[in-house]
């Protein structure tokens, strides 16, 4: 047996919050029993499957029989887009209570993606013809809907991750705001310097407010074709809001993209090369995620 190498060890035990396995109705290179057996490389402990389309609870209930022997294990969780009737606290709850481990505030139904991918960011095309329909947070007047604060309080229930999807930064301070007040815990934001648009400095508002700052190894990664940005850009992040705030995801499982572990072995090599501790890299890949998704309740 090939002794691992010291990258491996480092990433040993990860969880990967932002894993797009399918079934999907975006093309996808793998499913989620597949993206657990590749995990197993790893010593993955556990990834969350997120669609923007649909609850993935039901997919991996569905799955049990050939997820039980894996030893990465695998969640799902609901985002709010109009495929599941936009800020449905009927559906979360049903998500949640079924066993699900987290909540994406709107995704590509937000107003941020719908304006960002018209003005030319591209998105991958469904195998199916779906209609896109913008789901906002607040009504006419500008204040929170009454819906956002049961879904809060279902999510507040349960000890769910609740995740701000792709909201404008003025929505997720609010919404957070808001979450707090009504006991929700554990809060992340995605890809802050992508759709959404933030920067470090608001980033530590966020973080105020008991949120976690997420990067994607899919678009840090050399390998990928389209790689946003540099290691280096990933580190400067990870200098500015700190380590303690960070947590390290894939967001891959696209077709035609890198398997999760080949990118996390990438942009984590890459990491350390540029001289990020070791003891942080394990925090933003294992302890910060881990406590996300309530692994050690």
């Amino acid at each position: 047996m090939t002794r691992p190498t010291a990258i491996e060890r480092a990433l040993h035990g990860l969880v990967d919050l932002h894993c797009h396995s399918g079934p999907n109705p975006l093309p996808r290179r793998f499913d989620h029993v597949a993206a657990a057996r590749d995990g197993e490389r790893l010593g993955m402990r556990a990834l969350l499957a997120k669609s923007h389309h649909h609850n993935t609870v039901m997919d991996l209930l569905a799955m049990r029989d050939l997820l039980a022997p894996l030893s990465t294990r695998v969640y799902g969780g609901i985002a709010l887009n109009n495929q599941v009737g936009g800020i449905n606290p009927y559906a979360v709850e049903m998500c949640l209570r079924m066993g699900g481990r987290c909540v994406w505030f709107p995704t590509i139904s937000s107003s941020a993606h719908i304006d960002h991918h018209n003005s030319g960011g591209g998105f991958p095309k469904p195998t199916i013809p779906l209609s896109v329909a913008q789901v906002d947070v607040r009504g006419p007047g500008g204040a929170l809907i009454p819906e956002v604060g049961r879904v809060l309080d279902v999510v507040a229930e349960a000890g769910a991750l609740l995740s701000a999807g792709h909201l404008a930064p003025g929505d997720i301070l609010e919404v957070f705001a808001a979450a707090r007040d009504r006991g929700v815990r554990r809060l992340v934001v995605s890809h802050p310097n992508f759709v959404i648009g933030s920067d470090p400095a608001q980033c530590r508002e966020f973080i105020g407010l008991g949120a976690y700052i997420e990067h994607e190894t899919s678009m840090y990664d050399p390998e990928v074709a389209n790689a946003r940005w540099s290691p280096r850009q990933l580190l400067d992040w990870i200098e500015q809001v700190g380590p303690e705030h960070t947590v390290l995801a894939s967001d891959l499982g696209q077709q035609g993209r890198p398997m999760p572990v080949d990118s996390f072995l990438r942009v984590g090599a890459a990491l350390l090369d540029l001289g990020l501790p070791e003891k942080d890299l394990r925090r933003i890949v294992r302890t910060n995620p881990s406590y996300l998704l309530g692994l050690d309740d």
